[in-house]
């Protein structure tokens, strides 16, 4: 009889290659550089009259522009997180050398992808329904299904790449590029895949979605100084600020890296995920489901609590989100948790909904690769809770990283957990 998949050794797997589209800029050296000097990419909204709302400022991207990696008529019709899933995977494939001339030498079948939103192509859908309402149904592009779906970004991505492996999106609010990246990792470790371009991706600036936030009171109204506004576990913080972009990673099994020549940046270890069961937009108070993905992703990569030295932490500037995660990891770490570098990447690039933690996962992989972190900004009045952690506030710090955990939740409660570490043969 075969020997059950679950009692068979793990592939070891390791990052090859990183992508972005971020309001920081889409080269993934430029924008941890803009990190590490502490620059906001927070500004005014300036696509669309925004007069009326009480938040009128976010992390919007500035000069994007897809040509020579999006078909021109793709780029006129396609909703932008399309676009931006498009540009961030081919930037992130040939970072690994996966080139149109190499990919021809790779088992395709095994080749996939696993990219993520957390609401998909609103502009699609809000044109849409601006059309049928003022034009009537015979008006409607016959493509508005398709670019309002979570799935095409990916499924337009294998069609030009010629990926035919596993391929399919997750929608798990902000913590979609985390849950992506743990399926693909999944999918490798059992030997079912050799690459996968995995992550998240958002287009939200737009009417709708920042009505929306509006509507629940999530975003942060410091509209007189909007580069402030996002500022993790100040006293001062008032909701988070939308943000945009798309996060994305190859991930490989090694062996397979090691035959094609492929640079390695970093290596995952392990990863979980779980869910609150508590509520649709407020975190579990005591963070309990937030321990139990840190807990059991330390299970999973087969990693002692004492080993993680840097946290990048989900910390969004809301007033209980941020509390909860802090709670969760003094719960998870005891008193090793003083001893815990943790940073935020949210108080420059704002929140990227589903594209978030692809965005931070590259932060970490950067962190790893150059053993520098960068700050958190506007961190002024700390909140008492966080005063005996280690908090990187003010200036980037040399940090050699044993192992870093990447934590990233979602409305409904969903919480997910990924471990990286400097790649050792």
């Amino acid at each position: 009889m075969p020997t059950p998949i679950h009692t068979l050794p793990k592939h070891r797997v390791v990052v090859t290659g990183m992508g972005l589209v971020s309001c920081l800029g889409m080269d993934v050296d430029h924008f941890y550089q803009q990190l590490l000097s502490g620059k906001s990419g927070v500004r005014p909204i300036t696509a669309f009259p925004c007069d009326s709302f009480p938040t009128r400022f976010a992390a919007s991207l500035q000069g994007f522009d897809a040509t020579g990696y999006v078909d021109k008529k793709q780029i006129r019709r396609a909703d932008p997180c399309i676009c931006y899933t498009m540009v961030a995977g081919k930037k992130a494939a040939q970072q690994s050398q996966l080139t149109p001339e190499t990919i021809t030498n790779l088992d395709k079948t095994r080749c996939g992808i696993i990219i993520g939103s957390g609401m998909g192509g609103m502009r699609a859908f809000s044109s849409g329904v601006d059309t049928v309402a003022k034009k009537g149904i015979h008006s409607l592009t016959p493509f508005f299904t398709p670019y309002i779906i979570t799935n095409m970004g990916g499924a337009l991505l294998a069609i030009d790449l010629d990926f035919r492996g596993p391929n399919y999106s997750i929608s798990t609010a902000c913590a979609t590029a985390n849950y992506c990246l743990f399926a693909a990792a999944q999918h490798i470790q059992r030997g079912d895949a050799d690459v996968i371009l995995a992550g998240g991706t958002e287009a939200t600036i737009l009417p709708m979605a920042l009505g929306g936030f509006c509507a629940l009171r999530a975003l942060s109204e410091k509209n007189e100084a909007y580069e402030s506004a996002s500022r993790p576990w100040d006293k001062g913080r008032d909701g988070f600020v939308l943000g945009e972009g798309s996060g994305v990673l190859v991930l490989e099994e090694l062996e397979h890296a090691k035959r094609r020549g492929a640079s390695i940046f970093a290596e995952y270890l392990g990863g979980a995920i779980s869910v609150d069961a508590h509520h649709m937009t407020q975190p579990e108070q005591e963070g309990r489901g937030v321990a139990q993905a840190m807990k059991k992703a330390l299970e999973d990569g087969g990693v002692a609590r004492e080993e993680v030295n840097y946290i990048n932490a989900h910390a969004t500037s809301t007033l209980a989100g941020d509390l909860c995660e802090i709670q969760a990891i003094k719960t998870v770490f005891g008193s090793h948790a003083k001893r815990i570098k943790i940073n935020a990447t949210k108080s420059m690039i704002g929140h990227g909904l589903g594209a978030a933690a692809g965005l931070e996962a590259i932060a970490v992989i950067k962190a790893i690769e150059t053993g520098i972190l960068h700050p958190t900004i506007n961190l002024e009045e700390p909140e008492e809770a966080i005063q005996e952690l280690d908090i990187v506030k003010e200036k980037a710090q040399k940090h050699h990283i044993r192992v870093a955990a990447s934590n990233s939740f979602g409305f409904g409660g969903h919480n997910s957990v990924l471990l990286f570490a400097p790649y050792h043969p």
